[in-house]
């Protein structure tokens, strides 16, 4: 694999009288900082000594200097190498995230299965005009974020991008050539960088792996030192028996388990995450090395084509599509989605006015941007499910919505176990993306734990740096240490918070003064740099790191 070239030497930085809040969970304490050619070189009582020639001097009194934000859920796959200076992100704090998420992503991939998750996926990544593909494998994608980005990045191989190559669009198992053949490409990816797989058991093809398959595929990254990380089979009617599925396949495999955006959303899931809570405290007792993440919003969001029952997308999208203008088949994708429940809405009746547009490929579309498919239905005179069909038709499947399904109670639960990591599941696409994109890590720190208390500052930080950093096996990142790398947030506690609404989602956090990555400023006085140190952070037997 081809490497980036080495960075020039970078300019000693020495933090004044910072609080340092260093990743592990410890009190924090107050001390100076330096940093010398991108590392944490010492770490020292205030006014340790001169500043060193050449040194830039920061004065952090009254701010916290932690370890670099850590984005467990990452949706810039794309968005990463068309905009590296990668505003959203680094505005927040964070210096490094896990894309390849949900099973669906660009690596690896050959020419007759990336024209078709171009499409699948346009809805969480876009799809720009004039872009150099010019990848196929795991390594390849990762020599094609090296040549510049703002944070760094580590990959999931996808297992439904796997499962593509391997078998198509098919409803069915595996033949056991084709599961050597899903083994080998995860291997493969696994031995180019990759820190794990990712599974989206809710997305086409991904839902059609039985836990047969997923053991096998599990076995593989457990040999080289990854992680699984499901989108499991429903967050909704079936969340326990999901999260209970992805528990046993942790055990029978012997692989790390990542649960992913963990949630437990729907009216038939309000009061219940102690439930789901108690599953992974059981899983911990009996051995499983077992985290998770989670967002700090009520809504989620995702593809409005994700809403369709499983059948209604084997084929892919041209075969999706086919259905969708078939009135036979389209009645009887209705009586899913209004009365029974459709799988692809977690077992759930769809309730349409919880549907909310966020985004549209068809720009003749734009005004449904902002309304739920109610509200569209109750102006058109027509049902909601009705409507439902011709957006996905007119938009070719590309539309992105926000659903509005989620209870507090749950959120603040989940958080508050001690397996938490954060993740902000943040699409950057569309006329009215999830706020999470631009604010995840600025509301967890204002919101949740200055406002509400729900966690102290020292805890709160944890769980986005030095836990994460943890399950990704990062060489030397995740904690302020001597030797480390100079992944830094200097930030204000008392007026960090998020700006980004439903209304205005693109607005960066407050609060966040400076942000170094690999020891290069690529935010100083909460305006962004352009600086691109960031690199493919690629695991190794040693543990992930920039090759």
């Amino acid at each position: 694999m081809a490497r980036p070239e080495a960075p020039a030497p970078r300019p000693d930085l020495l933090f004044r009288g910072a609080t340092v809040v260093d990743g592990s969970g410890a009190a924090r304490f107050r001390a100076d900082v330096r940093v010398t050619d991108g590392v944490i070189a010492e770490i020292g009582r205030p006014d340790l000594g001169g500043d060193p020639a050449g040194a830039r001097t920061i004065d952090a009194d009254g701010l916290v200097l932690a370890p670099g934000f850590i984005d467990m859920h990452a949706h810039s796959d794309l968005r990463l190498l068309v905009e590296p200076e990668h505003p959203s992100r680094v505005t927040q704090g964070v210096t490094c995230e896990v894309l390849g998420q949900d099973g669906l992503s660009y690596a690896p991939v050959d020419d007759r299965t990336l024209p078709a998750l171009r499409r699948q996926i346009a809805g969480w990544n876009g799809d720009p005009d004039g872009f150099d593909w010019n990848w196929r494998g795991v390594g390849e994608y990762l020599d094609r974020l090296d040549r510049g980005i703002a944070v760094n990045a580590c990959y999931l191989v996808p297992h439904g991008t796997v499962r593509m190559l391997a078998m198509g669009w098919d409803n069915r198992p595996p033949t056991p050539l084709e599961l050597d053949r899903m083994r080998h490409l995860l291997a493969q990816g696994l031995r180019e960088g990759a820190v794990g797989m990712s599974s989206g058991l809710t997305y086409t093809p991904g839902m059609y792996a039985g836990t047969a398959e997923l053991v096998a595929l599990c076995e593989v990254v457990a040999a080289h030192g990854g992680y699984h990380a499901p989108h499991q089979r429903s967050y909704g009617a079936g969340a326990l028996e999901g999260y209970a599925e992805m528990v046993e396949i942790a055990r029978e495999s012997g692989c790390p388990l990542h649960l992913t955006h963990a949630t437990m959303n729907f009216g038939v899931n309000q009061g219940r995450a102690g439930e789901l809570l108690d599953l992974v405290d059981r899983a911990i007792a009996d051995g499983c090395d077992l985290t998770l993440d989670s967002y700090p919003y009520l809504p989620g969001s995702t593809t409005l084509a994700a809403l369709l029952p499983s059948w209604a997308t084997e084929g892919g999208p041209d075969a999706t599509l086919a259905r969708l203008a078939d009135p036979a088949v389209r009645e009887r994708i209705r009586i899913e989605v209004e009365e029974k429940g459709s799988d692809g809405c977690h077992g759930v009746v769809t309730d349409w006015a919880t549907v909310q547009i966020s985004g549209v490929g068809n720009q003749g579309l734009a005004a449904t941007v902002g309304r739920t498919v109610a509200d569209l239905a109750a102006e058109r005179g027509r049902g909601g499910t009705e409507v439902f069909f011709e957006l996905l038709l007119d938009d070719g499947l590309a539309t992105t919505i926000l659903q509005h399904v989620g209870h507090e109670e749950n959120v603040r639960a989940i958080m508050a176990h001690p397996a938490h990591t954060v993740g902000s599941d943040g699409l950057l696409v569309g006329a009215r993306p999830h706020p999470r994109a631009w604010g995840t890590f600025a509301r967890y720190l204002g919101h949740y734990s200055r406002e509400l208390g729900v966690l102290t500052l020292e805890e709160t930080v944890a769980r986005m740096t030095g836990r994460p950093a943890r399950r990704l096996r990062l060489d030397r990142r995740g904690l302020i240490r001597p030797g480390y790398h100079a992944d830094l947030v200097l930030f204000d506690p008392a007026t960090v918070r998020d700006t980004a609404t439903f209304d205005r989602p693109r607005l960066p956090a407050a609060g966040i003064e400076h942000v170094y990555v690999n020891g290069v400023a690529v935010v100083e006085r909460g305006r962004p740099t352009g600086a691109l140190p960031g690199r493919a952070l690629r695991r190794t037997e040693q543990g992930a790191r920039a090759l």
